[in-house]
């Protein structure tokens, strides 16, 4: 990998020669775990400015209508996060001289408050190519982190590391992009009902992957607001790659009639309520695009469920697109097929589908290989597929299963020939993380038209059917039972492996749970890692399997979007009972006495066996009882001594945990994702600082 330093730019040809589409890394850690930072991306042209405002690529704008600009989300990593974006340089206008890539922080935090801040960028198939650490963050509120620009029909990066002192608005504004300060003209989003507004019987066949339904027109890119104050930038340090603030226009010039971008970030409404059924009784069944009662063998279900889910691809281009944009794909055409076969020595292959992208000329292709159920991926399996790809020259090959991937930590070990030029990038998706997508489209943030809803709510149905096979990760494994009685007659001792394997199930329950929840909520919900940077994922999980043979104990932290503090989930094997808390810091103004009443006032709709626990500086332990005994009585939260400093309080409820490894009613699985469930719904959407009061529908409640 290529070390950058600020100032120095390099040549992406020179690097590899896969760099016809890139993923572009921005990323930052935090000693508390709860740092966060937003990227955007600036299309300029040879002026230094934006064309238009429809060059500016930020959260309320995140893909561009031709492809080239992709942002992909936040990936927790090791001691934070991490923004990915992806681009398709063959789809970069040539008016466009070169791509900003930067980052703002927001209400008044600073770069200087988190670690690693730095930049990576990888190619096409994969493989990083060069890194950028900044080290003199400090005090800003925004920084460029580099860019990509032209020079001579060549793509180069530059490293930047210029701060600035006034947020996503000021910078934005500097590069000629005309910020809406009118935050009254906020509205939420129109959400679709795919049900009912669907009409399937306008369309045209499909092809490639098998599909009942229709092929709809293309969407229309969705435009989306919100409000935001811009202020006059206020750069750090001066870069020759940096232009200098806008001048004001001429008073000759038009003035521009499109909206205008707002930076604060979108809100989300309630799906529209399902129209009455026309049935006589419950036990009338709605006919459904993708059945799933008649399947009877995991082959079966395998070949279904990648016949549905490639067809959907193929059909809507905002989840196709979605999905293998973060696998380097380009932004284009796709179509599906399924059930090809292959030539590999003696016995041809048939890989479960394949995807392919045409952009310009030029094809991207993936093999793909899926299980349902608690079928596992065979390493000989994907090792031939990894091995055809390179003889065919084709980009991926990307396998979907159940489980969930985790850094450091392969599902399948392949070895790679590094004589062969062409390389092939390996990927990993979850029908978790299929679930997650599709539901983020069509409740939150919407697609083209209703019939892209209709078939994105078909094939939800279908991957929650109990059936399907494709319920995401729900088996703890074959350690959990051993590790269990291990911990509860004291023989599991420190350096057993079975201790890992149950750490590793956790972290991949854990991470299921972030999706499942982030996906009924429309917010950002994702793990809290709480370690030194630089640690490594492999020996962090290792002190996590020693803790856990001593206090037998499985933690985890969830940071949700908008909740006023952490969301503790701790899963105690010793004495089979959950905990769910959330701590909640003290306000700034008012009596301690008010605190505690309106806290009480607060929840009052939360459970009555719900824990309140008053912290107090210096105290390990405060005042605490049940909210049932509180209510009559809340100034039974304050600590006995006048002078003692309330820092804040600590809301729990226990829960008994489940026993069996798998996703049963009575397994451990199925409880936690109940437990996270109830605490949200039943108290933390009645904390002041949650931005949504959305609760998750019913049928929702079980892991997806």
């Amino acid at each position: 990998m290529h070390d950058m330093v600020k100032g120095s730019n390099v040549s992406l040809a020179a690097l590899s020669e896969n760099i016809d589409s890139v993923i572009v890394s921005l990323g930052w850690g935090s000693p508390t775990g709860e740092g966060d930072a937003d990227v955007s991306v600036l299309l300029l042209d040879e002026n230094g400015k934006v064309r238009s405002d429809a060059d500016f690529y930020f959260y309320n704008n995140p893909v561009a209508a031709d492809g080239s600009v992709q942002l992909l989300g936040k990936t927790p990593t090791a001691d934070g996060n991490e923004d990915r974006i992806s681009f398709d340089l063959t789809a970069v206008s040539p008016e466009v001289d070169r791509i900003v890539l930067a980052a703002s922080r927001y209400e008044g935090a600073r770069f200087g408050e988190l670690d690693r801040v730095r930049l990576a960028l990888a190619d096409g198939g994969g493989e990083d190519l060069l890194n950028f650490a900044i080290d003199d963050a400090d005090s800003v509120s925004a920084i460029i982190f580099g860019e990509l620009y032209r020079r001579a029909e060549e793509w180069k990066f530059r490293a930047v590391g210029q701060g600035y002192d006034v947020g996503l608005a000021g910078l934005a504004t500097d590069f000629g992009v005309d910020i809406d300060d009118d935050a009254a003209a906020e509205k939420p989003l129109d959400e679709t009902e795919g049900d009912d507004q669907a009409d399937p019987t306008t369309a045209e066949p499909a092809t490639g992957a098998a599909l009942a339904p229709a092929q709809a027109s293309d969407p229309a890119p969705a435009s989306a607001s919100a409000s935001a104050s811009a202020g006059e930038p206020q750069p750090r340090e001066t870069l020759a790659a940096v232009p200098s603030p806008r001048q004001p226009e001429d008073e000759g010039q038009p003035t521009k009639t499109a909206a205008r971008p707002r930076t604060a970030k979108k809100k989300v409404t309630l799906p529209q309520a399902a129209r009455k059924t026309l049935a006589e009784n419950e036990s009338w069944r709605a006919a459904r695009l993708f059945p799933a009662s008649a399947l009877k063998s995991d082959r079966e279900r395998e070949t279904r469920a990648t016949s549905v889910l490639l067809s959907v691809m193929a059909q809507v281009p905002e989840f196709g697109r979605r999905l293998t944009a973060a696998f380097g794909a380009p932004a284009g055409r796709m179509e599906t097929f399924t059930e090809v076969t292959l030539p590999h020595g003696d016995t041809p292959r048939r890989p479960d589908g394949v995807i392919r992208v045409e952009r310009a000329g030029k094809l991207w292709t993936a093999l793909v290989e899926t299980k349902t159920n608690g079928s596992a991926l065979k390493d000989e399996q994907v090792q031939a597929y990894m091995d055809i790809a390179a003889r065919r020259g084709y980009e991926a090959v990307i396998t979907l299963s159940n489980d969930v991937a985790l850094e450091g930590s392969p599902l399948v070990e392949v070895k790679i020939d590094k004589r062969r030029k062409h390389k092939v990038a390996l990927w990993h998706l979850s029908w978790a993380e299929v679930a997650h997508q599709a539901q983020l489209l069509i409740r939150h943030e919407g697609v083209g038209n209703a019939a892209h809803a209709w078939l994105l709510q078909e094939l939800l149905h279908y991957l929650r059917h109990e059936n399907s096979g494709c319920h995401g990760f729900q088996n703890m494994g074959p350690a959990w039972v051993p590790v269990r009685n291990g911990i509860d007659d004291e023989t599991l001792c420190q350096g057993d492996p079975r201790a890992l394997e149950v750490v590793e199930s956790w972290e991949r329950l854990i991470r299921q749970v972030c999706l499942r929840l982030g996906g009924e909520l429309g917010q950002k919900v994702l793990p809290v890692q709480r370690t030194r940077r630089g640690t490594d994922p492999k020996a962090l999980r290792g002190r996590l399997a020693d803790q856990l043979c001593l206090d037998g104990r499985l933690q985890s932290e969830l940071r949700i979007e908008g909740t006023p503090g952490v969301l503790a989930i701790s899963a105690d094997l010793r004495t089979g009972r959950l905990r769910i808390s959330i701590e909640i810091p003290a306000p700034e103004q008012g009596y301690p006495l008010s605190w505690a009443k309106r806290l009480v006032r607060r929840l009052a709709e939360a459970p009555a066996d719900l824990h309140v626990e008053t912290l107090v500086e210096g105290e390990t332990t405060g005042p605490r009882g049940t909210l049932e005994r509180l209510r009559p009585e809340p100034a039974d939260m304050l600590p006995k001594e006048p002078a003692s400093q309330i820092t804040g309080f600590r809301l729990s409820l226990l829960k008994s945990m489940g026993s069996t490894r798998g996703n049963a009613e009575s397994g451990f699985i199925r409880s936690v994702d109940d437990a996270v469930n109830r605490f949200y719904t039943g108290v933390v959407v009645h904390l002041d600082g949650t931005t949504s009061r959305r609760a998750p529908s019913k049928d929702t409640a079980t892991t997806a």
